[in-house]
């Protein structure tokens, strides 16, 4: 649940009040009626196709015959209204690239829902016409970090700079706009720091981070972030000392539980997942078979077998805001400590840590990046400063 500081507002939050209140009285509701298990975000996914083919993903690598499909605006209307979550998070593949994105967006819109439109920016600019600025309707940009490290991560040199110049259109023009970021093993924690700075000064809501997930399918096996100690390691350096201008577009308990100041069980039905071949169970992350019907989902999933307590070795490194996030949600208003956790984490937001911040400049002196993953250097020189896309030899 988005959480932070809303902009030229102070330390208060990162989304409009509207959203901030929509959320808290369904959340309520649902604990008043006793339901354990309820959807916050809806993952709609129209389709599988795209215009990238980064490494780390799982969801591009069907074959033709499955990425030529796509969902029609009814059965995506019939998803959100069977499901009920308040916000609708749209990735894929690139919805931009859906022939009737525009219809699902309004349709989804008209019924009183906050859409997270996931987009690489690519198509951004030149759909942008497409779509009118509402306080519903909120671009989320895939951003992994500062130019070079972006570029790397999509496998495409330029990506960064055009989405850099969408995200300032989208601003302009007066839309919601934050980002999504994916961290992956070698990741540069100073370099993330700078690129938060980049995005505030692009004037973005918020953003968003996460570690990345192993996916199966995804080419890339070696880059994913296996360690939850090294995860805490990682965004303790990157979330400690923070910028009173950084706005998270988080659940700000969440982003504690990265930095292993908390720790929560996954509840991998509170962004459930609806696709081309129904519902995805248990997770936008793991196949473990479809649903038909969401009610199904809920109710013959063996969700036991899932998460951290379970045992289920897909699930005992995975960190992800897709699991965790509504996790924070559930605590913020299930009791008064999660509530007053909360408050806390708004307020004292810059988390001083001395010895993090002497981390931080021993790493600026470490090689990062994919290819320090692998022990590759660029013509001798630390991989961070080079463009990933130069000659490699082994070091």
């Amino acid at each position: 649940m988005p959480l932070g500081k809303q902009r030229g507002a102070g330390n208060v939050m990162a989304v409009p009040i509207s959203q901030m209140w929509t959320v808290a009285v369904y959340v309520l509701r649902q604990r008043l009626a006793g339901r354990r298990r309820y959807p916050l975000v809806l993952m709609l996914e129209p389709l599988f196709r795209c215009n990238l083919a980064c490494a780390g993903c799982g969801k591009i690598q069907y074959p033709a015959y499955i990425l030529k499909q796509e969902l029609t605006p009814e059965q995506c209307f019939r998803a959100v209204d069977e499901c009920g979550a308040p916000m609708v998070s749209i990735p894929g593949g690139e919805p931009l690239l859906h022939p009737k994105i525009q219809e699902i967006v309004e349709g989804i819109i008209a019924r009183r829902k906050y859409v997270y439109l996931c987009t690489n920016a690519l198509l951004l600019k030149q759909k942008m016409d497409l779509f009118k600025p509402s306080r519903y309707l909120t671009f989320s940009v895939h951003m992994d970090g500062t130019q070079e490290h972006h570029d790397f991560a999509v496998c495409r040199e330029g990506t960064y700079k055009v989405a850099v110049e969408a995200i300032a259109e989208a601003v302009r023009r007066g839309f919601r706009v934050t980002t999504n970021t994916t961290l992956f093993e070698g990741a540069d924690p100073n370099a993330v720091r700078q690129f938060f700075d980049d995005m505030m000064d692009l004037g973005v809501e918020g953003m968003m981070v996460s570690p990345g997930y192993a996916y199966p399918k995804a080419p890339d096996q070696v880059s994913f972030l296996r360690e939850r100690r090294k995860v805490h390691e990682l965004f303790e350096m990157i979330l400690s000392n923070r910028k009173r201008r950084w706005r998270f577009n988080q659940s700000p308990l969440y982003l504690e539980f990265l930095m292993g100041k908390r720790d929560y069980e996954c509840t991998p039905w509170g962004n459930p997942t609806y696709n081309i071949f129904g519902w995805q169970k248990p997770c936008y992350l793991l196949q473990d078979g479809y649903a038909d019907t969401f009610r199904e989902l809920i109710e013959q999933t063996d969700w036991d077998r899932y998460g951290r307590a379970s045992g289920n070795p897909s699930c005992q490194q995975c960190m992800v805001h897709c699991g965790y996030e509504p996790s924070a949600v559930h605590h913020t208003f299930s009791s008064f400590g999660g509530m007053w956790g909360t408050i806390k984490a708004m307020v004292f937001n810059t988390y001083a840590n001395p010895l993090a911040q002497r981390r931080l400049a021993e790493e600026a002196r470490k090689p990062h990046g994919p290819l320090a993953v692998l022990g590759l250097t660029v013509e001798g020189e630390p991989v961070s400063a080079r463009p990933a896309v130069e000659t490699v030899q082994v070091a």
